[in-house]
């Protein structure tokens, strides 16, 4: 009985890694966040093992199960949309009940987001804090305010259509000159980091129909 966490490719297909194929080729289960993503990814990787839906609206519900699937036994592989699962995706709750009940787990390396961006960023690398999304509503100001003084690198995910009102507000609270860098679609054929203070990002992308993930890199407060 394991469970494995299995990094899946951010963009390009030829990131997946030998041995995340064979682990999906004998897992009993594949947990997907997205049956129909994925489903797509392990056509074209010839990989045809059950499947059984795990996103952020049923996680609550569907661990017990799952814990006692494995506990009988069962070798079940999770894996996101893409990237890394638990990194700001579901998976979480399950690894914490695994490793309650004694289960094994093992998570294999593979693709992340917020690794590239910060190495392409050109901002310090040798201490960072990762926030992942930030509250949309309730807690973004106490969030924001908490950083002020964040003397580390920090790294933030973005959907496209958040990402004007994002910046502005990290202009507000972290002021206009900070450096920051933004990469959107990264590993696909339209990657692209934009490098700069928080104003002139802000000027460059109001002038651009915005796509893709984006992973935003901001410098920490200079003491």
């Amino acid at each position: 009985m394991k469970l494995y966490i299995v990094p899946t490719p951010i963009g390009n297909l030829q990131d997946i890694t030998y041995r995340a194929v064979t682990v999906l080729k004998e897992a009993d289960l594949i947990l997907a966040e997205d049956t129909r993503t994925s489903g797509n990814l392990l056509r074209h990787l010839e990989i045809s093992r059950p499947m059984q839906s795990y996103h952020i609206h049923n996680e609550h519900q569907t661990h017990a199960k799952l814990i006692e699937r494995l506990l009988k036994g069962e070798t079940m592989a999770l894996i996101s949309d893409a990237g890394t699962p638990a990194i700001s995706d579901p998976g979480f709750l399950l690894v914490r009940e695994c490793i309650r009940s004694g289960i094994a787990v093992e998570c294999l390396p593979g693709p992340t987001a917020f690794v590239p961006a910060l190495v392409n960023s050109g901002l310090p690398t040798d201490r960072f804090v990762f926030e992942g999304f930030l509250p949309h509503k309730k807690g973004r100001q106490t969030r924001l305010e908490s950083l002020k003084e964040e003397t580390r690198t920090m790294i933030f995910y973005e959907s496209p259509h958040r990402l004007l009102k994002s910046l502005q507000q990290f202009a507000a609270y972290f002021g206009a000159d900070r450096q920051a860098s933004v990469s959107r679609e990264i590993s696909k054929h339209f990657e692209e980091t934009v490098r700069g203070s928080l104003n002139e990002i802000i000027a460059y992308f109001a002038e651009k129909t915005i796509k893709g993930e984006i992973v935003i890199v901001i410098a920490g407060e200079s003491r």
